[in-house]
């Protein structure tokens, strides 16, 4: 079975994460715990509730999934400002990794209005 385009680029944002988180906590020279590990929830978690979509139970459910994706993708948007502005991360990684992010928050901005619950 293919996988959908957004469940591919979450599970890579999820490994970029990881990666990064790995770097911070064990590699930088000065190390950082709080807001890295924060960003490991939140980022791996969007591809967890963008799987779990796939395997919906209901259009709703499919919906409120991919509304909880959004929301760890918004979150982990957060993060990954507050480690640039802090310097926690270089110029380009931060640059790179936003930009990732808000691709993720698009096209699941984009799905979520296209998948709006019919009255019945």
């Amino acid at each position: 079975m293919k996988q959908s385009i957004i469940a591919e680029k979450s599970k890579s944002f999820a490994i970029r994460i990881v990666k990064l988180y790995k770097y911070l906590t064990m590699i930088a020279e000065q190390k950082e715990f709080i807001l890295s590990k924060q960003l490991l929830r939140s980022g791996t978690s969007v591809g967890a509730n963008i799987k779990e979509a796939l395997r919906a139970q209901s259009r709703a459910d499919f919906r409120s999934k991919l509304n909880i994706a959004l929301k760890e993708a918004s979150e982990s948007e957060y993060w990954i400002e507050l480690l640039g502005e802090t310097e926690y991360i270089s110029k380009e990684q931060f640059e790179s990794l936003i930009e990732d992010n808000r691709e993720l928050i698009k096209i699941l901005t984009s799905i979520v209005k296209t998948t709006e619950i019919q009255p019945k």
